[in-house]
């Protein structure tokens, strides 16, 4: 199926459905919810899904699995996508929470013939055969820190949602101290209570997240250091490897 909204065949006795759809750039999906969980794989570009627990950043040829009945929103640069929507039932072990994954070669492969399926497909024989396959290696995807988690506290997450739109890995804990009248300590510990990460190691993550756009966009990455404030390409390099495991032409979208 492409380009086929998912109302239209929601209804449908299938435990897997699989629907290609093409975005065009800057394109944002509203906040909304899914009755099914959803599997969404980013074929081209890169997107920002966010809910009320925070942001996660999926670049190309990763994906996001997001629990049925979450409400989200989805910010999409030049994507094309291939989403799985799958009964609950089928899926007894997917995440309560969104959670961001490495996608193995066999899966997207498995994920472009799932495209091809009729949706009404027959319940013994190739067709079952394969989406059973998608569901046995959906389950086996590894996670990846992509996710900004952002707090509950209203006034610390409205510096949270700030400093996102222009990171700057030098902005001092002081100043957000300051701004929440707080001492830096007590700074700390809000942090740490409301999204699970000290001041530096949010603050690290929200660069990198924001780098992660501009990558695939193919910006230099001495152009992405500098503008997060690094002093220079190898330090942001050896940071951002530090905390995805790949260095950053690793998530360069790949041509086309």
């Amino acid at each position: 199926m492409r380009n086929v909204p998912l109302a239209e065949v929601d209804g449908l006795d299938r435990a897997v459905l699989a629907i290609s759809t093409d975005y065009p750039p800057g394109h944002l999906l509203p906040r909304h919810r899914h009755r099914r969980a959803q599997f969404l794989y980013g074929a081209t570009g890169s997107m920002r899904v966010e809910t009320a627990d925070g942001t996660w950043t999926v670049p190309t040829r990763r994906a996001v699995l997001i629990p049925p009945g979450t409400d989200h929103s989805v910010l999409m640069t030049d994507v094309s996508t291939c989403s799985l929507y799958l009964e609950p039932s089928a899926v007894p072990w997917f995440p309560r929470r969104c959670r961001a994954v490495e996608v193995a070669p066999l899966l997207r492969e498995l994920l472009l013939a799932a495209v091809e399926i009729e949706p009404e497909y027959a319940r013994h024989g190739r067709d079952a055969a394969l989406n059973a396959l998608l569901l046995h290696e959906v389950s086996r995807c590894l996670p990846l820190p992509l996710e900004l988690p952002l707090p509950r506290d209203e006034r610390l997450r409205a510096l949270c949602e700030s400093f996102a739109k222009s990171p700057d890995v030098h902005d001092a804990p002081a100043r957000w101290a300051a701004r929440l009248h707080l001492s830096e300590r007590t700074l700390n510990r809000l942090f740490r209570a409301e999204t699970g990460l000290s001041f530096l190691q949010w603050r690290r993550r929200a660069c990198v997240l924001h780098a992660l756009p501009l990558l695939a966009a193919d910006r230099p990455v001495a152009e992405v250091a500098a503008g997060l404030g690094y002093g220079s390409p190898a330090a942001f390099s050896t940071m951002f490897t530090q905390l995805l495991g790949a260095p950053p032409k690793d998530y360069r979208d790949p041509p086309r």
